[in-house]
Protein backbone atom coordinates (compact mmCIF):
# COMPACT_ATOMS: atom_id res chain seq x y z
CA UNK A 1 0.00 0.00 0.00
CA UNK A 2 1.62 3.32 -1.12
CA UNK A 3 1.83 6.20 1.10
CA UNK A 4 1.48 9.91 1.17
CA UNK A 5 4.70 11.13 3.03
CA UNK A 6 5.61 14.64 4.05
CA UNK A 7 9.49 16.08 4.86
CA UNK A 8 8.95 19.44 6.71
CA UNK A 9 11.56 22.12 8.00
CA UNK A 10 12.88 25.56 7.86
CA UNK A 11 14.71 26.48 5.42
CA UNK A 12 18.69 25.08 5.44
CA UNK A 13 17.95 21.84 6.14
CA UNK A 14 18.50 19.98 3.37
CA UNK A 15 14.70 19.09 2.23
CA UNK A 16 15.74 19.57 -1.79
CA UNK A 17 19.09 17.38 -0.99
CA UNK A 18 16.79 14.30 0.47
CA UNK A 19 14.31 14.66 -1.90
CA UNK A 20 17.37 14.04 -4.72
CA UNK A 21 18.82 11.17 -2.89
CA UNK A 22 15.30 9.52 -2.44
CA UNK A 23 14.91 9.55 -6.43
CA UNK A 24 18.32 8.54 -6.69
CA UNK A 25 18.03 5.75 -4.46
CA UNK A 26 15.42 4.29 -6.57
CA UNK A 27 16.97 5.29 -10.50
CA UNK A 28 19.72 3.18 -9.00
CA UNK A 29 17.95 0.41 -8.10
CA UNK A 30 15.77 0.62 -11.88
CA UNK A 31 13.05 2.27 -10.57
CA UNK A 32 11.32 4.87 -12.31
CA UNK A 33 10.35 8.22 -10.33
CA UNK A 34 9.20 12.01 -11.44
CA UNK A 35 9.83 14.93 -9.50
CA UNK A 36 7.11 17.74 -9.41
CA UNK A 37 8.79 21.17 -9.04
CA UNK A 38 6.33 24.16 -8.59
CA UNK A 39 6.57 26.93 -11.32
CA UNK A 40 6.75 29.66 -9.42
CA UNK A 41 10.50 28.88 -8.12
CA UNK A 42 12.69 28.99 -10.82
CA UNK A 43 15.63 30.16 -8.68
CA UNK A 44 18.03 27.76 -10.62
CA UNK A 45 16.27 27.15 -13.96
CA UNK A 46 12.83 26.20 -14.92
CA UNK A 47 12.19 22.87 -14.36
CA UNK A 48 14.91 22.02 -12.02
CA UNK A 49 14.93 20.79 -8.82
CA UNK A 50 18.84 21.92 -7.00
CA UNK A 51 20.04 21.46 -3.82
CA UNK A 52 22.73 24.34 -1.67
CA UNK A 53 25.09 21.70 -1.91
CA UNK A 54 25.13 21.53 -5.88
CA UNK A 55 23.34 18.41 -6.98
CA UNK A 56 20.69 19.00 -9.04
CA UNK A 57 17.40 16.62 -11.28
CA UNK A 58 15.26 17.38 -13.93
CA UNK A 59 11.95 17.94 -12.90
CA UNK A 60 8.14 18.57 -14.17
CA UNK A 61 6.99 21.80 -13.28
CA UNK A 62 3.32 22.43 -12.25
CA UNK A 63 1.11 25.40 -11.80
CA UNK A 64 -1.39 26.17 -9.03
CA UNK A 65 -4.06 24.69 -11.00
CA UNK A 66 -2.52 21.68 -12.49
CA UNK A 67 -4.55 18.54 -11.34
CA UNK A 68 -1.60 16.32 -10.22
CA UNK A 69 -3.35 13.34 -10.00
CA UNK A 70 -3.64 13.75 -13.65
CA UNK A 71 0.21 14.57 -14.60
CA UNK A 72 0.50 11.56 -12.47
CA UNK A 73 -1.96 9.10 -14.57
CA UNK A 74 0.20 10.36 -17.75
CA UNK A 75 3.48 9.20 -16.05
CA UNK A 76 1.98 6.30 -15.22
CA UNK A 77 0.62 5.30 -18.60
CA UNK A 78 4.12 5.30 -20.10
CA UNK A 79 5.65 2.99 -18.05
CA UNK A 80 6.03 1.84 -14.70
CA UNK A 81 6.27 4.41 -12.06
CA UNK A 82 7.64 3.92 -8.50
CA UNK A 83 7.48 7.21 -6.72
CA UNK A 84 6.59 10.75 -7.18
CA UNK A 85 8.88 13.55 -5.49
CA UNK A 86 7.25 16.68 -4.52
CA UNK A 87 10.14 19.65 -4.17
CA UNK A 88 8.69 23.35 -2.38
CA UNK A 89 5.58 21.28 -1.57
CA UNK A 90 4.70 24.32 0.91
CA UNK A 91 3.02 25.65 -2.58
CA UNK A 92 0.53 23.45 -3.04
CA UNK A 93 -2.87 23.66 -2.98
CA UNK A 94 -5.46 22.17 -0.70
CA UNK A 95 -6.56 20.68 -3.86
CA UNK A 96 -3.54 19.28 -4.79
CA UNK A 97 -2.74 17.77 -2.12
CA UNK A 98 -6.42 15.76 -2.43
CA UNK A 99 -4.93 14.93 -5.72
CA UNK A 100 -1.84 13.56 -4.28
CA UNK A 101 -3.80 11.46 -1.65
CA UNK A 102 -5.27 10.07 -5.05
CA UNK A 103 -2.15 8.99 -6.29
CA UNK A 104 -1.19 7.05 -2.90
CA UNK A 105 -4.78 5.48 -2.75
CA UNK A 106 -5.94 4.90 -6.42
CA UNK A 107 -2.75 4.34 -8.32
CA UNK A 108 -0.50 2.55 -5.53
CA UNK A 109 2.69 5.32 -6.00
CA UNK A 110 4.20 6.48 -2.95
CA UNK A 111 4.55 10.33 -2.71
CA UNK A 112 7.14 12.33 -0.59
CA UNK A 113 6.55 15.67 -0.54
CA UNK A 114 9.17 18.43 0.66
CA UNK A 115 8.85 21.98 1.97
CA UNK A 116 8.81 24.48 4.80
CA UNK A 117 5.98 24.12 7.38
CA UNK A 118 5.97 27.99 7.88
CA UNK A 119 6.28 31.10 5.98
CA UNK A 120 8.42 34.41 7.81
CA UNK A 121 5.20 35.22 9.95
CA UNK A 122 5.25 31.95 11.27
CA UNK A 123 1.68 30.91 9.65
CA UNK A 124 1.20 27.55 8.26
CA UNK A 125 1.42 27.60 4.05
CA UNK A 126 -1.82 26.08 2.38
CA UNK A 127 0.18 22.85 1.03
CA UNK A 128 2.23 22.30 4.34
CA UNK A 129 -1.06 22.38 6.43
CA UNK A 130 -3.02 20.25 4.64
CA UNK A 131 -0.06 18.04 4.08
CA UNK A 132 -0.02 17.71 8.25
CA UNK A 133 -3.12 17.06 8.64
CA UNK A 134 -3.28 14.49 5.47
CA UNK A 135 -0.18 12.55 5.05
CA UNK A 136 0.26 8.98 5.98
CA UNK A 137 3.60 9.84 7.13
CA UNK A 138 5.58 12.70 9.08
CA UNK A 139 8.89 13.38 9.00
CA UNK A 140 10.84 16.58 10.56
CA UNK A 141 14.28 17.53 8.94
CA UNK A 142 16.47 19.02 11.30
CA UNK A 143 18.26 22.44 10.88
CA UNK A 144 20.43 24.48 13.08
CA UNK A 145 19.50 28.16 14.92
CA UNK A 146 22.32 30.22 14.90
CA UNK A 147 22.15 29.53 19.08
CA UNK A 148 22.68 25.89 18.66
CA UNK A 149 19.03 24.39 19.04
CA UNK A 150 16.51 23.18 16.65
CA UNK A 151 15.65 25.52 13.52
CA UNK A 152 11.79 25.75 13.51
CA UNK A 153 10.68 29.03 11.99
CA UNK A 154 11.81 31.33 8.96
CA UNK A 155 12.42 34.93 8.76
CA UNK A 156 12.21 37.48 6.11
CA UNK A 157 14.91 40.14 5.99
CA UNK A 158 15.04 43.27 4.11
CA UNK A 159 18.39 44.46 2.54
CA UNK A 160 19.32 45.65 6.07
CA UNK A 161 19.18 42.46 7.83
CA UNK A 162 15.99 43.34 10.01
CA UNK A 163 12.88 41.33 10.21
CA UNK A 164 10.02 41.67 7.63
CA UNK A 165 6.76 41.64 9.46
CA UNK A 166 4.42 41.81 6.36
CA UNK A 167 3.83 41.39 2.67
CA UNK A 168 3.34 38.20 0.52
CA UNK A 169 3.56 35.37 2.09
CA UNK A 170 5.27 33.89 -1.26
CA UNK A 171 8.30 35.29 -1.79
CA UNK A 172 10.88 32.81 -3.82
CA UNK A 173 14.55 33.63 -1.99
CA UNK A 174 17.53 31.77 -0.45
CA UNK A 175 19.84 32.58 2.36
CA UNK A 176 20.18 36.46 1.38
CA UNK A 177 16.31 37.47 1.80
CA UNK A 178 15.51 34.42 4.80
CA UNK A 179 17.12 32.88 8.02
CA UNK A 180 16.45 29.79 9.92
CA UNK A 181 16.23 30.27 13.30
CA UNK A 182 14.44 28.38 16.92
CA UNK A 183 11.58 29.46 17.94
CA UNK A 184 12.64 31.85 20.65
CA UNK A 185 14.98 34.10 18.70
CA UNK A 186 12.26 34.24 16.21
CA UNK A 187 9.96 36.02 18.37
CA UNK A 188 12.98 38.25 19.82
CA UNK A 189 13.53 39.12 15.98
CA UNK A 190 9.70 38.84 14.51
CA UNK A 191 7.94 40.58 17.68
CA UNK A 192 10.04 42.24 19.65
CA UNK A 193 12.12 45.65 18.21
Amino acid sequence: MAKLYFYYSSMNAGKSTALLQSSYNYRERGMRTVVLTPELDNRYGVGKVTSRIGIESDAVVFRPDDNLHEIVARELASGPLHCVLIDEAQFLSREQVFQLSDVTDELNVPVLAYGLRTDFRGEPFEGSKYLLAWADVLNELKAICECGRKATMVLRLDAEGKAIREGSQIEIGGNDRYLSMCRRHFKEHFYRR
